[in-house]
């Protein structure tokens, strides 16, 4: 029997993922958390779902010292950390399943927990586990997004793109709080062929992204890929993130108080995410429940002309906060299927196909289109 470990198990990542790898056979799943009563009740609504795993609780402080006993004892196959927000975290998780034995994926998207990832790469060959951080939009899907577009490009100079979620998706708090923990604070980003500085939700700007999505506020996110993709990409010039709510009222209110962060009027913004919380309650029954994600590489085709190629993902009904939990279900599938063994620490850079995110997204409504215009 294969055993699984979802730290943070009962959040809104961890119980998706748990719920599809319950489709499994012969497939043992723990869900983890500190709250040992909420990680009981969330084994006990999947266990009379119908699914083939089975599942127990744990209850497991990341930040204790017998971490890496209890995980030892479990004699786990893999351990998937979705308890976020990874700003801040170090790799104890990671280190702990070295020791353990157990393979390890997380759904980070904080840039240094990602990027620094390979430090463990050493230790985790002489372990024999497969270590990827990373795994979820990105860099996972946007790695393997671009991969499949420079097909396409003799040479790349530019990739812009943008998440864009829809105000009546689900947002966690975890989530909200990583958003917000970089916003006013500054970071690089690679814009004419070097690093520069710039801040958390600056660079205000809106967007038209096509029919289906319509016009969208964005400002700069920090990101893994910033760092990353410079590196993969040797002949790229520009590289530009942002991410936008879908109001107008809540994007430019969230751009004051990155202001005041930046002027230091305001401490992080991380400690107002039940602030945030609340406001964005109120505004619930307004925008859509349409999110999305473009990604814009430009460019010289293969005949040497400028070309444009644009790919739009559309997620309809809300269900856009499904997206990060797909690349971690696809790798995790892999090594419980002994398809992934590979020892090593990496970041998660176009370890899966865009074919096998679409068996997955395709189901659920999740489709994605591509433009190519000249220039």
């Amino acid at each position: 029997m294969k055993k699984t470990l979802i730290l943070g198990g009962y959040g809104n990542f961890g119980r998706r993922i748990a719920a599809d790898l319950g489709r499994l056979e012969s497939c043992l799943i723990y869900i983890a958390g500190r709250n040992l009563n909420r990680a009981q009740q969330c084994c006990d609504q999947l266990n009379l779902s119908g699914l083939k795993a089975n599942y127990q609780p744990v209850a497991l402080d990341i930040n204790r010292p017998e971490l890496t006993r209890q995980l030892t004892q479990l004699e786990l196959d893999l351990c998937i950390h979705t308890s976020g927000p990874f700003q801040g975290q170090d790799h104890r998780v990671a280190k702990a399943c070295i020791e353990a034995g157990s393979h390890y994926l997380d759904l980070a998207d904080d840039r240094r927990f990602v990027c620094d990832i390979n430090q463990l790469d050493d230790a985790a060959i002489r372990g024999g586990v497969v270590v990827v951080s990373g795994v979820s939009t990105v860099p996972g899907l946007s790695s393997v997004v671009i991969d499949r577009l420079l097909a396409q490009f003799s040479t790349l100079d530019k990739i812009d793109y943008s998440i864009l979620p829809a105000n009546q998706a689900e947002i966690g708090d975890a989530t909200l709080r990583g958003v917000l923990s970089y916003a006013g604070q500054p970071f690089t980003t690679f814009r004419s062929g070097r690093y520069s500085q710039t801040f958390g939700w600056a660079n205000l700007r809106t967007k038209h992204f096509g029919e289906t999505l319509g016009q969208r506020w964005l400002a700069d996110l920090d990101i893994p890929d910033l760092e990353l993709f410079p590196q993969r990409y040797p002949e790229l010039k520009n590289l530009s993130f942002q991410a936008g709510q879908e109001l107008p009222l809540l994007h430019l209110t969230l751009y004051g108080f990155a202001q005041l962060r930046r002027l230091s009027l305001l401490p992080n913004l991380a400690g107002l995410t039940p602030l945030f919380q609340r406001i964005a309650a109120c505004f619930k029954s307004f925008g859509s429940d349409l999110g999305g994600m473009s990604i814009a590489l430009s460019g010289k085709d293969l005949d040497g002309k400028p070309t444009k190629v644009t790919w739009t993902l559309i997620a309809p009904d809300g269900i856009g906060p499904q997206i990060p939990t797909l690349p971690a279900i696809i790798l995790a599938r892999r090594i419980i299927n002994q398809a992934l063994t590979t020892p090593g620490a990496q970041p998660c850079l176009g370890l899966f196909s865009l074919e096998e995110f679409d068996q997955l997204a395709g189901p659920m409504g999740i489709y994605h289109q591509t433009e190519v215009t000249g220039g």
